[in-house]
């Protein structure tokens, strides 16, 4: 019988922030009763160290510069009516499993493009509800930003969405967490008799920080803590139901983020250095949980490398879906790691940093080696096992292990390119791209919205 999955993507959090990650400030107890039924990553990596190429990695099993998702016109991030998103010719996890029978449906943050032809629904997803990009890309006070009419043309009221229709302009987003949870019971309830995947990508914890009051009241962790416990919560309402429809035994459910945290207003990478929006591990290495009850032995921990990029291929692998075969994608099945009696051999022990189109760092084995931060040039090399904070650079103490990660790393800016160095890569595709994007949505002060402007200056 094939499983149901429940795929929960956090938006920015980091390493530390999960009391099963170590966190002695948030309390999660639904996702850590999870952890101690299932297994936990130690090594676990976001393919980008933002959103939108982190997102659309883990959704195609591709790092997002084979998919031309490394950077938008010199920017990070998808903005508000951006030209640029998924190609609806890649093929996603929703696409390989409506094909193989299942409903489909992704809940919250998409920021994979907001044109019409790079939303959910054009990429397998039988429904969607959500903010198709961040939640600071809204009306919203802004320090530093000129006046409200810049505001405005950059960052127009924050769109929610029911499939391809915006539904609400500047949603309060402190109740958008059950208005997601709500919608998620539905789903599940609608599509109790067959398999379905449901993809929840909550805006938590990414600023502005916002959580119904009940969690902020609670919180010891001020409101990031009251956002990380939210999620928690949300996750815990989706496993009653799921006991209650005696569906909790043929469910999949994993737990991740599309980055690191920014490491402040009490977020928390754990001993990693960096930050989101860096190549350093506190900006790609990530909290990673799946649990599938009497399926994956209880109590496990993985030391292996892994990244949001395997997720595909390993789906595909548990519910014998077919992936595309006439493009080449770069994870990896990780069945090899859930199960002690698995016949396959796992086969990653590298793994690229690439931020915007620049090649940063490679790990391989318990070894990274960075090249660049920025514009600026280093030589740091580390011991991920010995040295899991990267303080003690012994780039000079092991030459012959600094040659061999740049022989490696020489045969990935062949693939996929290295701006920095002048590489375009062999085996790129482009982003999709539209000729006249439109934004979704355009201020209008005659309209009676509930939150006419968001009242927190954070965003990040």
């Amino acid at each position: 019988m094939k499983p149901n999955i429940l795929l929960v993507n956090y938006d920015d959090l980091g390493y530390g922030d999960l009391e099963c990650y170590g966190s002695k400030v948030n309390r999660t107890p639904f996702i850590d009763a999870l952890a101690k039924e299932g297994i936990i990553f130690t090594d676990f990596y976001s393919a980008s160290p933002v959103c939108s190429p982190s997102r659309a990695a883990l959704m195609t099993g591709c790092y997002p510069k084979r998919i031309g998702f490394s950077s938008f016109d010199g920017k990070s991030v998808l903005r508000p009516g951006d030209r640029f998103g998924l190609n609806p010719e890649e093929t996603t996890i929703a696409d390989i499993l409506k094909e193989a029978g299942y409903a489909t449906c992704a809940i919250g943050k998409w920021h994979c493009g907001d044109q019409p032809e790079f939303l959910p629904l054009n990429h397998g997803f039988d429904h969607y509800y959500g903010l198709p990009y961040s939640n600071d890309m809204g009306r919203q006070r802004r320090k530093r930003m000129g006046s409200m009419e810049e505001l405005d043309r950059i960052f127009p009221p924050l769109p929610l969405m029911e499939d391809n229709e915006v539904i609400q302009e500047q949603p309060d987003q402190r109740g958008l967490i059950e208005r997601y949870v709500e919608e998620s019971i539905r789903f599940i309830r609608n599509n109790k008799d067959k398999p379905f995947f449901l993809y929840f990508a909550p805006l938590q914890v990414h600023l502005p920080l916002y959580a119904p009051e009940r969690f902020v009241r609670e919180s010891k962790n001020g409101n990031f803590g009251a956002c990380v416990e939210c999620v928690d919560w949300a996750v815990g309402t989706m496993v009653h139901e799921l006991k209650k429809l005696g569906l909790y035994e043929n469910t999949l459910i994993i737990i991740t983020s599309d980055n690191g945290s920014l490491a402040d207003r009490g977020a928390s990478n754990g001993p990693l250095r960096g930050r989101k929006a860096t190549t350093w591990e506190g900006g790609m290495r990530v909290p990673f949980i799946m649990h599938w009850k009497g399926v994956i032995k209880e109590g496990r921990v993985c030391r292996r490398i892994a990244s949001n990029i395997d997720i595909l291929p390993t789906l595909a692998r548990l519910t014998g879906a077919e992936p595309d075969q006439t493009r080449v994608i770069d994870g990896v099945d990780m069945t090899p790691l859930l199960f002690e009696n698995s016949s396959g051999e796992y086969m990653r022990d590298t793994l690229v940093y690439y931020h915007l189109d620049n090649l940063e760092a490679i790990r391989v084995g318990k070894w990274k080696l960075h090249f660049r931060k920025g514009d600026q040039e280093i030589n740091d090399l580390y011991d991920l096992e010995a040295d899991i904070g990267e303080m003690n650079n012994v780039y000079n103490e092991y030459p012959d292990i600094v040659k061999e990660l740049n022989r490696i790393a020489d045969q990935y800016r062949k693939d996929l390119g290295d701006k920095a160095l002048n590489m375009e890569g062999l085996n790129i595709r482009p982003a999709g791209c539209v000729e006249n994007p439109k934004k979704l949505t355009e201020y209008n002060p005659d309209y009676p919205y509930i939150i006419a402007i968001y009242d927190t200056e954070e965003s990040g």
